[in-house]
Order: structure tokens, then sequence, then C-alpha cells
């Protein structure tokens, strides 16, 4: 893969946020569509520690594939990915855009995280540890670390600014935020996307155990944006190693959370420097969940 696009810099296009790893612009002439171009930037713990050489194409990627596959649960925010398809000003950059990037409709995202799970893990397990009702959910006393649930569950967050922190809500919380019947048909669209991505998934030999969707309105329609079913927002486990009782081996930035997890620094900006071992070892996870996933 090229070279790594750590951080874009369009003249003739408004940057409107730069985030851990995406970077949006708008598009003059063009006040419906954003152009959201995905960077090689990876983070851990919420800071965003170096970059990954190819990886923002693999998101791009990904993403593409599912947006085809799941097409007929909900509509996405997709116009094209093609360059060539892309408004004049964006066409200097066409290099540098292609592959990853996509040309989307400007909408209103929900205020809140569709998070989905189908197995037990992470700070969902953290949580389970000290209390078995999680997130509203009531389970049994004696799951294991990466059990499967016995439903697949819809458990919404926060959204928190950069660097902080999203924070669990029940669905009880949600509906007053948000409406009992909109609640239901927004649990209703990710739970389906998850299942279906899932089984597709295990076909292909990977286990996704948790996925984040976002949802946005255009007009009136709730749609589904941003990335989706990539590394960065699932956890992707390879079905040949699952054992339930422990954490799993993962298709993505594992070997850059535990390396860091061995050094005396305090999560907080500057982050530390990375070695190339660690970097190449991140790459190939990455490359490999987009063959695994997307081959025929």
């Amino acid at each position: 893969m090229s070279d790594s696009v750590l951080e874009t810099d369009y003249k003739g296009l408004e940057l409107v946020h730069r985030g851990k790893v995406r970077d949006m612009y708008a598009i003059p002439g063009h006040d419906d569509k954003l152009l959201m171009v995905a960077t090689d930037r990876i983070s851990a713990f919420d800071v965003v520690i170096d970059a990954i050489p190819g990886k923002g194409k693999v998101l791009t990627q990904l993403s593409l594939f599912w947006f085809d596959l799941l097409g007929d649960v909900v509509d996405n925010h997709l116009i094209t990915a093609n360059v060539n398809e892309y408004p004049e000003s964006c066409k200097p950059y066409a290099e540098e855009l292609d592959g990853r990037s996509m040309l989307v409709h400007k909408t209103k995202p929900l205020s809140v995280e569709c998070i989905v799970r189908g197995y037990i893990s992470g700070s969902f397990w953290k949580a389970y540890q000290k209390n078995n009702v999680v997130c509203g959910f009531e389970f049994p006393a004696n799951m294991q670390e990466s059990d499967k649930f016995p439903e697949v569950l819809f458990t919404p967050s926060t959204k928190a600014e950069m660097g902080d922190h999203d924070e669990n809500i029940s669905v009880a919380t949600m509906e007053e935020q948000m409406g009992k019947e909109f609640t239901a048909k927004i649990a209703d669209i990710s739970i389906e996307l998850y299942s279906r991505a899932a089984d597709f998934a295990r076909s292909k030999g990977i286990i996704i155990a948790d996925t984040k969707f976002e949802l946005g309105m255009l007009g009136d329609k709730l749609i589904l944006i941003d990335e989706v079913l990539t590394p960065d927002s699932s956890r992707f486990w390879p079905l040949d190693e699952y054992t339930p009782g422990q954490g799993q081996p993962s298709f993505d930035k594992q070997f850059l959370r535990d390396y860091l997890s061995t050094l005396d620094w305090d999560k907080n900006p500057p982050a530390p420097k990375v070695p190339q071992e660690i970097i190449d070892k991140t790459k190939a996870r990455y490359e490999e969940a987009l063959e695994k996933i997307t081959r025929k």
C-alpha cells in the first residue's frame, strides 16, 4: 500500500471536522454533501498514536463492502467512492483520495452511539464483574469472559468529545431522550445490521463480538453513516481460535494496545514512539480482516 497519510490539508475545501481517524470536508457549491477521508491515523486509549500505512484504505474498502451487502436493511450516506465522479474542487487531490475517501450525503447524526453486542467483552465484561445488571440488562451470575449472549443486545452510549470517553446508557434513558418508538426503530435496525453481518463474517472465519454503528437523519429519513463494521468500530475475533473464559486475539489494534500497556505512559498526549514491528503487525491484522471478509 502507499505511504502513510497522517493528516490532510486540501486547499479549496473547508475542513469541518478532524476526528481520531477521519477528516471531513465541506465542498464549495455542494452544501448537501461532504467529503469523508480515512487517514492512516491510529488511536488507542483515546489518543492518536501513530500512522499505520494503508489503514485508511482498509477501513474505506470494508465500509464500502458492508454498505453494499447491507443496503437492503437501511439506506446509507454513500453517494460515490469513485474519485472520477467527485466535484471539480476535489480533483487536485484525486490520487491521495483514491481508495480512502467517500463522497457522502450531509446528515444530522444522532446524539447516541448505536452499540450492538453478541459476546461479553471489554468494558461490558468489566462492568459485569462488578454487577450482573449492566446497561439495564440482567445476566446470569456464571458468565465467562467472551461468552456469547443468549440474545443480541443493543446498548447505546453517549457521544463524548474527542479525548473523553463515551458513557453507556440504558435503553430506557434513550427512550426518555428520543422517544420510545424512535428508539425501538433505531435498535431494530442496529440489531438487524449486526446479525446479518455477524452471520456473514462467521462464514468467513471471523466472529464479530460487538460493533458500533452511527445513524443520522437525512431530512426525515434515518440512514447509516460514517464507517461501518471495521476493526476500528468492531471487535473481530478469529473463529478458529475462539476460547470462552479469556480475552480473544483480534483483527485490530490489540498489538498496539498491548505494547502501550507495558510502558510507563499516563495515556495522555504526547503519544510514545511505537516500534516498527508493532506497526507492521497491526497493519497485517487489518489487511487480514479485509482479505478474509471480502474474498469471494
